[in-house]
């Protein structure tokens, strides 16, 4: 029953939109956690010591915050297989490319793919970076993230390519979010300018509140 559904269009489009979901409802958490980081470091640096902790003492140290990261990864490859597998199948159903590659498609709907190609690259970026401090350009200290990110975010390059990274997700989200909604039902001919303002704000807000961040380093207001 389950590789049934999996191998049909619309399998493929709900479990999309679903891993989407839960992707989403962890991007507003982190980057809510993230703005701690204009509040001190005393703040941002216990947050990050808290995160390890939820749960406890059922939960032992970490367990929570490893069980999280299983299910983003679950997310993750979901969320990537059937986009790819969709992308074929669109393809082998349309041989003969259209004349007008533009036509009734908005630029979120024509950079989802090169969008999702960059966020895949910007997340093991990050990972290594800030999570095990593999490519930390400086002296990288375990549950220190203030000045983590400052080191991060002190390098052109960082800010480049965090700054690249959030833009696209940006748009990502704002195609995204209305689509999972179609998917999902939830969408309807009425509903649909409500839907497209939810998904254009959510993406600001998103993209601004992850911004703000290096530019608060680049700026000097975290410092």
């Amino acid at each position: 029953m389950a590789r049934t559904v999996w191998d049909s269009t619309v399998g493929k489009k709900t479990v999309m939109a679903v891993s989407g979901l839960v992707m989403l409802l962890y991007l507003v958490a982190h980057m809510i956690g993230n703005l701690k980081i204009f509040f001190g470091p005393e703040e941002i640096n216990h947050y990050a010591h808290w995160l390890r902790t939820v749960g406890e003492p059922f939960m032992h140290y970490e367990w929570t915050l490893w069980l999280i990261r299983v299910v983003l990864v679950v997310a993750v490859v979901a969320h990537a297989t059937s986009a790819y597998q969709l992308s074929r199948r669109d393809i082998r159903a349309r041989p003969t490319k259209y004349a007008n590659r533009k036509a009734g498609r908005s630029f979120a709907t024509r950079t989802m793919r090169w969008g999702g190609v960059i966020l895949g690259l910007f997340i093991v970026w990050h990972i290594l970076d800030l999570t095990t401090g593999t490519v930390h350009p400086g002296g990288y200290e375990h549950l220190h993230p203030y000045q983590n990110i400052i080191d991060t975010f002190s390098t052109w390059y960082g800010n480049v390519v965090y700054i690249v990274a959030v833009v696209a997700l940006g748009f990502h989200v704002r195609h995204g979010l209305w689509s999972a909604a179609q998917t999902l039902g939830v969408g309807s001919r009425s509903r649909d300018r409500a839907l497209k303002t939810v998904a254009n704000v959510l993406a600001l807000l998103l993209t601004a509140g992850f911004v703000a961040v290096p530019v608060g380093v680049m700026t000097g207001v975290v410092s």
